[in-house]
Protein backbone atom coordinates (compact mmCIF):
# COMPACT_ATOMS: atom_id res chain seq x y z
CA UNK A 1 0.00 0.00 0.00
CA UNK A 2 1.24 3.15 -1.12
CA UNK A 3 2.33 5.03 2.08
CA UNK A 4 0.94 8.32 1.78
CA UNK A 5 -2.92 6.40 1.59
CA UNK A 6 -1.64 4.44 4.88
CA UNK A 7 -0.75 8.25 6.47
CA UNK A 8 -4.02 9.48 5.13
CA UNK A 9 -6.54 6.65 6.40
CA UNK A 10 -5.00 4.96 9.66
CA UNK A 11 -6.11 8.28 11.49
CA UNK A 12 -9.15 8.76 10.25
CA UNK A 13 -9.59 4.62 11.07
CA UNK A 14 -8.46 4.79 14.46
CA UNK A 15 -11.09 8.26 15.02
CA UNK A 16 -13.96 6.12 13.33
CA UNK A 17 -13.22 2.65 15.84
CA UNK A 18 -13.25 5.64 18.73
CA UNK A 19 -16.05 7.14 17.50
CA UNK A 20 -18.04 4.02 17.44
CA UNK A 21 -16.86 2.59 20.92
CA UNK A 22 -18.31 6.00 22.31
CA UNK A 23 -21.11 5.68 20.15
CA UNK A 24 -21.76 2.11 21.13
CA UNK A 25 -21.25 2.95 24.91
CA UNK A 26 -24.32 5.83 24.65
CA UNK A 27 -26.51 4.37 22.81
CA UNK A 28 -26.96 1.43 25.91
CA UNK A 29 -26.27 3.99 28.49
CA UNK A 30 -28.54 6.90 27.67
CA UNK A 31 -30.52 5.72 24.77
CA UNK A 32 -29.36 8.75 22.90
CA UNK A 33 -28.51 6.66 20.02
CA UNK A 34 -25.34 6.47 18.32
CA UNK A 35 -26.10 8.53 15.42
CA UNK A 36 -25.84 11.64 17.54
CA UNK A 37 -22.06 11.28 18.28
CA UNK A 38 -21.30 9.31 14.70
CA UNK A 39 -22.53 12.33 12.31
CA UNK A 40 -20.93 15.22 13.73
CA UNK A 41 -18.10 13.35 14.12
CA UNK A 42 -17.58 12.22 10.41
CA UNK A 43 -19.21 15.97 9.65
CA UNK A 44 -15.76 17.05 10.59
CA UNK A 45 -13.55 14.14 9.38
CA UNK A 46 -15.20 13.53 5.40
CA UNK A 47 -13.59 17.06 4.56
CA UNK A 48 -10.13 15.90 6.10
CA UNK A 49 -10.30 13.07 2.98
CA UNK A 50 -11.21 15.89 0.05
CA UNK A 51 -14.82 14.45 0.30
CA UNK A 52 -17.01 17.31 -1.75
CA UNK A 53 -18.63 19.75 0.15
CA UNK A 54 -22.30 18.79 -1.42
CA UNK A 55 -22.70 15.48 -0.33
CA UNK A 56 -21.17 15.69 3.14
CA UNK A 57 -24.15 15.47 5.23
CA UNK A 58 -25.73 13.15 3.27
CA UNK A 59 -22.89 10.91 3.54
CA UNK A 60 -22.98 11.21 7.10
CA UNK A 61 -26.71 10.80 7.60
CA UNK A 62 -26.91 7.56 5.55
CA UNK A 63 -23.49 5.88 7.02
CA UNK A 64 -24.93 6.69 10.20
CA UNK A 65 -27.84 5.22 9.47
CA UNK A 66 -25.91 1.99 8.34
CA UNK A 67 -24.37 1.48 11.53
CA UNK A 68 -27.40 1.82 13.96
CA UNK A 69 -28.79 -1.05 12.34
CA UNK A 70 -26.42 -3.54 14.29
CA UNK A 71 -26.16 -1.24 17.20
CA UNK A 72 -29.74 -0.81 18.00
CA UNK A 73 -30.24 -4.87 17.54
CA UNK A 74 -27.42 -5.63 20.12
CA UNK A 75 -28.76 -2.79 22.49
CA UNK A 76 -32.10 -3.57 22.06
CA UNK A 77 -32.05 -7.49 22.68
CA UNK A 78 -29.76 -5.85 25.97
CA UNK A 79 -32.16 -4.13 27.35
CA UNK A 80 -34.96 -6.66 26.16
CA UNK A 81 -33.25 -9.42 28.31
CA UNK A 82 -33.33 -7.42 31.47
CA UNK A 83 -36.93 -6.40 30.85
CA UNK A 84 -36.33 -2.78 30.04
CA UNK A 85 -37.96 -3.20 26.35
CA UNK A 86 -41.87 -2.16 26.82
CA UNK A 87 -43.35 -4.43 23.65
CA UNK A 88 -46.81 -3.29 24.06
CA UNK A 89 -45.75 0.71 24.17
CA UNK A 90 -43.61 0.58 20.66
CA UNK A 91 -46.00 -1.53 18.61
CA UNK A 92 -48.47 1.60 19.26
CA UNK A 93 -45.60 3.79 18.11
CA UNK A 94 -44.68 1.85 14.91
CA UNK A 95 -47.33 3.02 12.56
CA UNK A 96 -46.48 6.59 13.36
CA UNK A 97 -42.57 6.15 13.76
CA UNK A 98 -42.47 4.01 9.82
CA UNK A 99 -44.90 7.20 8.21
CA UNK A 100 -42.24 9.44 9.51
CA UNK A 101 -39.49 7.68 8.17
CA UNK A 102 -41.13 7.45 5.06
CA UNK A 103 -41.90 11.06 4.72
CA UNK A 104 -38.51 12.15 6.35
CA UNK A 105 -36.05 10.08 4.26
CA UNK A 106 -37.68 11.57 0.77
CA UNK A 107 -37.54 14.94 2.23
CA UNK A 108 -33.55 14.58 3.63
CA UNK A 109 -32.48 12.55 0.40
CA UNK A 110 -33.64 15.60 -1.55
CA UNK A 111 -32.70 18.69 0.92
CA UNK A 112 -29.57 20.58 -0.07
CA UNK A 113 -26.54 19.79 2.53
CA UNK A 114 -26.45 23.06 4.31
CA UNK A 115 -30.13 22.18 5.11
CA UNK A 116 -29.45 18.96 6.40
CA UNK A 117 -26.30 20.57 8.55
CA UNK A 118 -28.97 23.50 10.41
CA UNK A 119 -32.16 20.93 11.03
CA UNK A 120 -29.16 18.34 12.64
CA UNK A 121 -27.52 22.04 14.37
CA UNK A 122 -30.83 23.07 15.71
CA UNK A 123 -32.11 20.23 16.92
CA UNK A 124 -28.87 19.11 18.43
CA UNK A 125 -29.02 22.39 20.16
CA UNK A 126 -32.17 22.14 21.64
CA UNK A 127 -31.53 18.11 23.16
CA UNK A 128 -28.36 19.59 24.52
CA UNK A 129 -30.34 22.22 26.35
CA UNK A 130 -33.16 19.54 27.80
CA UNK A 131 -30.35 17.56 28.67
CA UNK A 132 -28.34 19.68 30.75
CA UNK A 133 -31.45 21.87 32.20
CA UNK A 134 -34.14 19.32 32.47
CA UNK A 135 -35.46 18.51 35.86
CA UNK A 136 -35.20 14.86 37.10
CA UNK A 137 -38.35 13.26 36.79
CA UNK A 138 -40.60 16.15 35.84
CA UNK A 139 -43.20 15.06 33.39
CA UNK A 140 -46.04 16.40 32.01
CA UNK A 141 -48.25 13.56 32.48
CA UNK A 142 -49.20 10.82 34.38
CA UNK A 143 -48.89 8.41 31.41
CA UNK A 144 -48.75 8.10 27.92
CA UNK A 145 -52.35 8.71 26.60
CA UNK A 146 -53.78 5.49 24.66
CA UNK A 147 -55.65 7.15 22.07
CA UNK A 148 -53.55 6.47 18.41
CA UNK A 149 -54.51 10.52 17.86
CA UNK A 150 -51.43 11.56 19.94
CA UNK A 151 -49.25 8.56 19.90
CA UNK A 152 -48.99 8.34 15.71
CA UNK A 153 -48.27 12.36 15.21
CA UNK A 154 -45.67 11.57 18.36
CA UNK A 155 -44.05 8.65 16.53
CA UNK A 156 -44.41 10.40 13.00
CA UNK A 157 -42.08 13.21 14.61
CA UNK A 158 -39.45 10.74 15.81
CA UNK A 159 -39.42 9.10 12.47
CA UNK A 160 -39.12 11.81 10.49
CA UNK A 161 -36.51 14.14 12.36
CA UNK A 162 -34.45 11.42 13.58
CA UNK A 163 -34.26 9.64 9.53
CA UNK A 164 -33.05 13.55 8.51
CA UNK A 165 -30.77 14.02 11.08
CA UNK A 166 -29.59 10.23 11.20
CA UNK A 167 -30.62 9.03 14.47
CA UNK A 168 -31.35 6.23 15.57
CA UNK A 169 -34.94 7.37 17.15
CA UNK A 170 -33.49 7.67 21.45
CA UNK A 171 -32.18 11.25 20.87
CA UNK A 172 -35.75 12.13 20.15
CA UNK A 173 -38.26 9.41 21.88
CA UNK A 174 -36.03 9.26 25.29
CA UNK A 175 -37.58 12.79 26.23
CA UNK A 176 -40.66 12.29 24.88
CA UNK A 177 -40.98 9.01 26.75
CA UNK A 178 -39.96 10.95 29.96
CA UNK A 179 -42.17 13.52 29.55
CA UNK A 180 -45.28 11.18 29.42
CA UNK A 181 -44.36 9.76 33.32
CA UNK A 182 -42.36 6.18 31.26
CA UNK A 183 -39.64 5.25 33.30
CA UNK A 184 -36.10 6.30 32.25
CA UNK A 185 -34.73 2.51 32.13
CA UNK A 186 -38.01 1.45 30.08
CA UNK A 187 -37.97 4.99 27.57
CA UNK A 188 -33.94 3.94 27.14
CA UNK A 189 -34.75 0.04 26.38
CA UNK A 190 -38.03 1.06 23.92
CA UNK A 191 -35.12 3.76 22.17
CA UNK A 192 -32.99 0.83 21.51
CA UNK A 193 -35.74 -1.01 19.13
CA UNK A 194 -37.32 2.51 17.82
CA UNK A 195 -33.91 2.68 16.48
CA UNK A 196 -33.98 -0.48 13.97
CA UNK A 197 -37.66 0.88 12.78
CA UNK A 198 -35.66 4.08 11.57
CA UNK A 199 -32.37 2.66 10.54
CA UNK A 200 -33.08 0.17 8.16
CA UNK A 201 -35.41 1.69 6.08
CA UNK A 202 -33.56 5.51 6.68
CA UNK A 203 -30.31 3.29 5.37
CA UNK A 204 -32.16 2.20 2.34
CA UNK A 205 -33.56 5.74 1.43
CA UNK A 206 -30.54 7.24 1.91
CA UNK A 207 -28.23 4.05 -0.55
CA UNK A 208 -30.56 4.38 -3.35
CA UNK A 209 -30.58 7.97 -3.82
CA UNK A 210 -27.18 8.47 -3.70
CA UNK A 211 -26.47 5.91 -6.36
CA UNK A 212 -24.95 6.95 -9.46
CA UNK A 213 -23.06 10.16 -7.46
CA UNK A 214 -19.95 11.20 -9.22
CA UNK A 215 -19.05 13.23 -6.12
CA UNK A 216 -18.91 10.21 -3.54
CA UNK A 217 -15.72 9.31 -2.63
CA UNK A 218 -14.22 5.67 -2.68
CA UNK A 219 -16.01 2.63 -0.66
CA UNK A 220 -19.48 4.28 -1.18
CA UNK A 221 -22.63 2.50 -1.88
CA UNK A 222 -25.29 5.34 -2.52
CA UNK A 223 -24.71 7.67 0.57
CA UNK A 224 -23.55 5.15 2.42
CA UNK A 225 -19.56 4.85 3.33
CA UNK A 226 -18.93 1.31 4.28
CA UNK A 227 -15.14 2.43 4.83
CA UNK A 228 -16.79 3.99 7.67
CA UNK A 229 -19.63 1.31 8.27
CA UNK A 230 -16.79 -1.60 8.91
CA UNK A 231 -14.68 0.39 11.23
CA UNK A 232 -17.66 1.74 13.68
CA UNK A 233 -19.93 -1.01 13.79
CA UNK A 234 -18.15 -4.05 15.31
CA UNK A 235 -17.09 -1.31 17.95
CA UNK A 236 -20.73 -0.31 18.47
CA UNK A 237 -21.40 -4.23 18.66
CA UNK A 238 -19.29 -4.78 21.45
CA UNK A 239 -19.93 -1.81 23.19
CA UNK A 240 -23.69 -1.22 23.32
CA UNK A 241 -24.20 -4.04 25.50
CA UNK A 242 -21.52 -2.62 28.24
CA UNK A 243 -23.40 0.97 28.28
CA UNK A 244 -26.81 -1.40 28.60
CA UNK A 245 -25.39 -3.13 31.44
CA UNK A 246 -23.95 0.07 33.28
CA UNK A 247 -27.33 1.87 32.51
CA UNK A 248 -29.24 -0.64 35.00
CA UNK A 249 -26.31 -0.03 37.85
CA UNK A 250 -25.50 3.42 37.84
CA UNK A 251 -26.68 6.93 38.07
CA UNK A 252 -25.89 8.42 34.45
CA UNK A 253 -26.62 12.03 35.91
CA UNK A 254 -22.96 13.32 35.63
CA UNK A 255 -22.42 11.96 32.23
CA UNK A 256 -25.65 12.99 31.11
CA UNK A 257 -24.25 16.45 31.62
CA UNK A 258 -21.13 15.51 30.28
CA UNK A 259 -22.09 15.08 26.54
CA UNK A 260 -24.98 17.89 26.73
CA UNK A 261 -21.73 19.60 26.93
CA UNK A 262 -20.20 18.00 23.86
CA UNK A 263 -23.55 18.03 21.75
CA UNK A 264 -24.09 22.06 22.50
CA UNK A 265 -20.43 23.06 21.23
CA UNK A 266 -20.67 20.19 18.12
CA UNK A 267 -24.40 22.21 17.61
CA UNK A 268 -22.72 25.96 17.49
CA UNK A 269 -20.14 25.20 15.53
CA UNK A 270 -22.44 23.24 12.65
CA UNK A 271 -24.80 26.12 12.98
CA UNK A 272 -21.89 28.68 12.30
CA UNK A 273 -20.87 26.74 9.27
CA UNK A 274 -24.35 27.69 7.94
CA UNK A 275 -25.18 30.90 9.15
CA UNK A 276 -21.34 32.65 10.42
Amino acid sequence: MDISVLVTYLPFGIALLATGCLAGVLAGLLGVGGGIVIVPVLYLLFPLLGVDDHVIMHLAVGTSLSTIIPTSIMSARAHYQKGGLDVALLKTLIPGIVTGVVVGTMLGTRAGGMILTAIFGCVALLVSLHMALSREGFHMAESFPLKQIVRFPVGMFIGAVSVVMGIGGGTLSVPLLSLFNVPIRKAVGTASAVGIIIAVPGSIGFILSGLGNPNLPPFSLGYANFLGFILIVPATMLTAPVGARIAHSIDPKMLRKAFAFFLFLTSVKMLYSVFG
